[in-house]
């Protein structure tokens, strides 16, 4: 390892300038609104604020599952915020979630609207309010919330962690990574533990925990998150846990959901905005084409 630093930390820290890094140009030490913006309002009770990042994706997967499943009232509108030109901190987007961070959730169905957010809240409310994706004996759906609250206690680690070090700090430190990457590697070994006992997370039923820790480590070990962290991490080692993703990645819904509210990766697999099923159709339509 590497000798110390010059760095010593100051009695008192204040904030003088910018970190560095990718999302340098976002972060501060103060919440709130920076400025004035509306957010639009489509035509469904659903409306979704958000990106397509992997906690974005938990929510857009839960949504195409429930209209997959038959739940027509979960037609929603999904609403591009880009969080890298600061709309997170816009004043409509932080009087629904004044964390200001994405996923964000209205929902217009009853008298007054009701603003959700946490991706895991909005994965437990939109399950519980149609009744899908959870189990509903007390053992199960124990287990059910048990992995949906290991998974938000566990995940920043692997983003905020050892993803914002290895792929994004302006210096590599090798403290750091090397403290990541080895609770990467034990996280994932407590899933692939897990799902050698189970088809399924939280047991032999497909629920939000299953959705919820897919985006992460799903996309960990199947090469999407990272660049080559798959590789730095040696998940083939995984084997339970890359074949849980992989059959989570043949679903339709997973599919579908991964493209809503997506800005990076190959074009034809992103859809900015999500309003109706048949914009599915459409971004197919315009695939096929664009081959032609």
């Amino acid at each position: 390892m590497s000798g110390p630093s010059d760095y010593t930390p100051p009695k008192v820290w204040t904030w003088t300038a910018p970190s560095g890094g990718k999302f340098a140009s976002t972060n501060r030490p103060t919440a709130g609104a920076t400025h004035e913006q509306t957010l639009p309002i489509g035509q469904h009770p659903l409306q979704l604020y958000s990106l397509g990042t992997p906690n974005g994706v938990k929510v857009t997967i839960l949504l195409e599952e429930l209209l997959g499943a038959g739940h027509t009232q979960a037609e929603y509108d999904a609403w591009l915020i880009r969080i890298g030109e600061g709309e997170q901190f816009g004043s409509g987007f932080t009087e629904i979630n004044p964390n200001s961070k994405i996923p964000a959730l209205v929902d217009h169905s009853g008298d007054q609207p009701l603003a959700v957010f946490e991706s895991g809240s909005i994965l437990l409310y939109l399950a519980e309010k149609f009744g899908a994706f959870i189990p509903r004996d007390i053992a199960h759906r124990t287990a059910c919330l048990n992995w949906l609250f290991w998974q938000v206690g566990s995940a920043p680690y692997i983003g905020g962690g050892f993803g914002h070090f290895y792929a994004y700090a302006p210096e590599k430190i090798e403290y750091a990574i090397n403290r990541f990457a080895m609770e990467a590697k034990r996280q994932l070994d407590v899933l692939d533990r897990r799902l050698a006992e189970s088809p399924f997370i939280a047991g032999e039923e497909y629920t939000i925990a299953d959705m919820a820790i897919f985006p992460w480590y799903g996309g960990l070990v199947e090469g999407l998150l990272y660049n080559d962290a798959a590789t730095f991490l040696s998940v083939q080692g995984y084997s339970h846990l890359r074949a849980w993703a992989d059959r989570l990645l043949e679903r339709p819904a997973v599919q579908r959901g991964r493209m809503v509210n997506r800005t990076s990766g190959d074009l034809s697999s992103q859809l900015h905005e999500r309003h109706d099923a048949s914009d599915f159709e459409t971004k197919m339509q315009d695939r096929l084409g664009s081959k032609a």
